[in-house]
């Protein structure tokens, strides 16, 4: 998420009350997650293990809580907890925004695009040109959506992200702050949901097509002329690339690629990065090895029975 002008280090760290190393003018942009940083941008960090990563990312403000050495040309913001402080910086440059209306005023749907009377469009959202969007639709607000877009009913775009911490009084929910973008041309069935990005987008790309009942997780990345069936379920930070099948009931964890033209089979359960294939089982295997597989093991019993004989 980038920040509608840019703060200096020192105004970031008067909002979230913390210590900072650098310069006190050094340019703050905006905070992302670590997947999707760019120069200019806030990262936070609050386990040994990914100190190092955190630090030599891409992002230039590390949220860190342990005084370590500065890199060249980055600033530091020290915090007793980044998880709470990255949240503070999300509630104060994107709050939430109460409805006042069941289609906003603040919402832009272009020429030709239909909306079902009980849908409910939030504030700042873009809708192009010809889109057909069906009853009780919800967009929530910032999502963008290209133009001959149909979402049938029942469908909730931009939800938050399903993001916590484990604290010993309950789980605290990371505040999500994206967007959902939705390209050209894209298809979504009755009852999807598809959450929005903690900080960056969760976005389907052109010429998609899904069916009912689909869950997509946050910040997932959805690639041009995939086809995805019902009752899938896709974790965040997914990289689905182009041209992808995704048949019924199909389960894929988080933070993984699933390569160009990839044919994932009927409740296969995805757990790795997978390679250009096709697909079936769980943990995923290339379906002619799989049934392979399944024809040596019937013939076990009678192999068995040979090998007592002798």
């Amino acid at each position: 998420m980038k920040f509608p002008q840019t703060h200096t280090l020192e105004q970031i760290a008067t909002i979230i009350s913390c210590d900072f190393v650098g310069d006190k003018n050094f340019p703050v942009e905006g905070i992302n997650e670590i997947h999707v940083v760019t120069p200019g941008d806030v990262v936070f960090v609050d386990h040994p293990k990914y100190y190092d990563k955190a630090l030599k990312s891409a992002a230039t403000i590390i949220l860190i809580n342990k005084q370590v050495e500065c890199p060249e040309g980055k600033a530091l913001l020290i915090s007793d907890d980044p998880f709470r402080d990255f949240n503070k910086l999300a509630k104060y440059f994107k709050p939430f925004l109460k409805a006042e209306k069941s289609i906003s005023d603040s919402a832009v749907i272009g020429k030709g695009s239909y909306v079902q009377p009980t849908a409910f469009i939030g504030n700042h959202v873009s809708i192009g040109e010809n889109c057909i969007i069906g009853a009780n639709v919800t967009i929530n607000d910032h999502t963008v959506i290209g133009d001959d877009v149909v979402i049938q009913s029942g469908t909730v775009i931009g939800g938050d992200a399903f993001y916590y911490k484990n604290r010993p009084e309950g789980f605290d929910r990371l505040l999500s702050s994206g967007r959902v973008v939705i390209e050209n041309n894209v298809e979504i069935g009755c009852n999807c949901t598809i959450d929005r990005g903690v900080s960056g987008d969760t976005t389907i790309k052109e010429g998609a097509k899904l069916d009912n009942l689909i869950q997509i997780g946050h910040d997932t990345v959805i690639g041009k002329k995939c086809l995805i069936a019902s009752q899938v379920g896709i974790a965040g930070c997914v990289v689905i690339e182009d041209e992808v099948t995704i048949w019924g009931q199909v389960g894929i964890v988080s933070d993984l690629v699933v390569k160009k033209g990839t044919v994932l089979m009927a409740q296969t359960g995805v757990t790795k990065t997978l390679n250009q294939n096709v697909y079936w089982g769980t943990p995923a295997r290339e379906v002619r090895s799989f049934l392979k597989e399944q024809a040596y093991i019937k013939q076990l019993p009678e192999f068995i029975q040979s090998f007592k004989k002798k």
